[in-house]
């Protein structure tokens, strides 16, 4: 397949099974990240990898963010949450004060390192579903991983084999989504 109709095709698989990918393929999937435009060459994100017991790990710390009165069901869902996938890569910001590169283009870029991760990962034969959810939001999951509460996490990366092969989605229409000035 080429380039076009690997953009034009893509789409998002949650069905991630073993394996995930081997330690070369992970070093281009994070290589990818790593590539995305980045004004003044900041480099403003940091990838958090997580396979075997990190997996478990991540499910602790998803865990400890959850309100002490939160429902047994409710519980367990999260604690299994994690292992969705043999492995999730976390992305987050880390922007740094400057004066042409606004907070917000920083952060952009670590969402595109995020999207060039998934492109690597699915290029490679994997599935990969990006997410986010509460978690990507909770101060408590970022202090737990160490990251700065001012920080965001862009997201969880959830990549492995893909245990189902889904049909084609549709285009999506452009309509109403692009002005032209000409």
């Amino acid at each position: 397949m080429d380039v076009v109709d690997f953009l034009l095709t893509r789409q998002s698989n949650p069905h991630l099974g073993a394996p995930a990918p081997s330690n070369d393929d992970l070093l281009n999937i994070l290589k990818a990240g790593n590539r995305v435009p980045d004004h003044a060459a900041l480099l403003p994100w940091h990838f958090h990898v997580f396979t075997g017991q990190g997996l478990n790990k991540l499910s602790e710390v998803f865990l400890s963010a959850l309100p002490a009165d939160t429902e047994q069901a409710k519980r367990d869902k999260t604690e299994k949450m994690p292992f969705r996938a043999p492995m999730i890569i976390a992305v987050s910001s880390k922007t740094t004060p400057h004066p042409k590169v606004p907070n917000v283009e920083q952060v952009i870029s670590a969402g595109c390192a995020v999207h060039a991760m998934q492109m690597m990962a699915t290029a490679l034969g994997y599935g990969a579903m990006w997410r986010t959810g509460d978690f990507a939001f909770s101060d408590i999951v970022k202090q737990k991983l160490s990251i700065d509460t001012n920080e965001e996490i862009v997201g969880f990366l959830y990549i492995g084999t893909p245990s189902k092969t889904l049909p084609q989605k549709p285009e999506k229409s452009l309509a109403g989504k692009v002005t032209y000035f000409r």
